[in-house]
């Protein structure tokens, strides 16, 4: 139960991070200077998911701790998180997800609590750093530091819409 309240105390970070700090980065309509819209470095191998004992380790561990959960309303994964993201950007948003329940959920307190976190998390985080050059922020260099800060009226805005509870009333209009 205790990994359920970390996970749950959790998920509203990833909301924060992925829809207010991840896509106006994901959702940019600007290509990148010198790399195709499918950068290959963004691609995982099909045959690390195909692996049966990982595969085994990883459902275990979801099953064992699903049946302590009494919460049968809320998801916390789901196409939820594609919402807005276009299909060619969603391995970067997996990547940031994975990233953050790796750090937050799997290497917390509950390691103790369920079989094979441990193993699962490795292999997770062996994962997110093949993706490791699949950072938009990294291939626009120095560039993507001032685009950052050039967006961060963009940030601003996604954030206020999206974490507050009343509409945004006036304000400046969006850029695109």
């Amino acid at each position: 139960m205790a990994s359920l309240h970390s996970l749950a105390n959790s998920f509203p970070g990833w909301v924060f991070f992925c829809c207010c700090c991840c896509l106006p980065l994901l959702t940019s309509s600007l290509p990148l200077k010198g790399a195709s819209s499918a950068h290959p470095a963004c691609r995982l191998r099909k045959i690390n998911f195909q692996q049966p004992y990982i595969r085994n380790r990883t459902y275990t561990l979801a099953k064992t701790a699903s049946a302590s959960d009494k919460d049968t309303e809320n998801r916390l994964i789901g196409q939820q998180l594609f919402v807005n993201i276009r299909e060619n950007n969603r391995c970067y948003m997996m990547k940031r997800v994975v990233e953050l329940v790796v750090k937050d959920v799997l290497l917390t307190e509950i390691k103790s609590q369920y079989p094979y976190v441990e193993e699962v998390a490795q292999f997770l985080a062996s994962l997110t750093s093949e993706l490791n050059s699949c950072n938009k922020m990294e291939q626009l260099g120095e560039n993507g530091k001032t685009k950052a800060i050039g967006e961060l009226d963009l940030l601003f805005d996604y954030m206020e819409n999206a974490c507050t509870d009343a509409p945004k009333k006036g304000g400046n209009k969006k850029k695109n």
